[in-house]
């Protein structure tokens, strides 16, 4: 497989761990109350994306990294102040949506790379989950926006 792909598939495995790590810090925080059933929604999409991406680095030859980066730290930071301060209701609903809108450009990059490659398929596929929760989410956040 071309280096190229093997880094975006490196970054997006890296970008899911990510977030998903800031999702189950959500839940943590949340404590059974406000955004719980869509945080454990979350981890499970992203928890499935991470080993799909981790298999295929496998078959590759590369040993995929499940520490993910400095920004499960700071997601994690921001998810305890936001706890914290406001607790985790639909208020965080924007910056989860822009946070997966960004994880969205990740995959279209990947995807620009792979387009050729048998993998394109599958990072297609995990590219529509997340966009569908991103409608999800955009449509909660509106509900709410005319219910106030």
């Amino acid at each position: 497989m071309d280096t190229n792909i093997l880094d975006h598939l490196k970054r997006l495995h890296t970008s899911e761990i990510d977030a998903r790590n800031g999702y189950e810090e959500a839940l943590d925080d949340a404590e059974g109350k406000g955004l719980t059933p869509l945080f454990r929604d979350m981890i499970a999409l992203h928890h499935n994306n991470i080993e799909e991406l981790a298999g295929e680095l496998s078959r590759q030859g590369e040993r995929p990294d499940g520490s993910g980066s400095f920004l499960s730290t700071v997601h994690r930071t921001i998810i305890n102040l936001r706890s914290l301060f406001n607790g985790l209701d639909d208020s965080v609903l924007p910056g989860l949506i822009d946070g997966e809108k960004r994880n969205v450009e990740k995959y279209d990059e990947a995807l620009a790379a792979a387009s050729a490659s048998p993998i394109a398929a599958a990072l297609a596929a995990q590219r529509d989950n997340i966009q569908q929760k991103i409608a999800l989410m955009e449509t909660r956040k509106a509900a709410v926006e005319t219910a106030s």
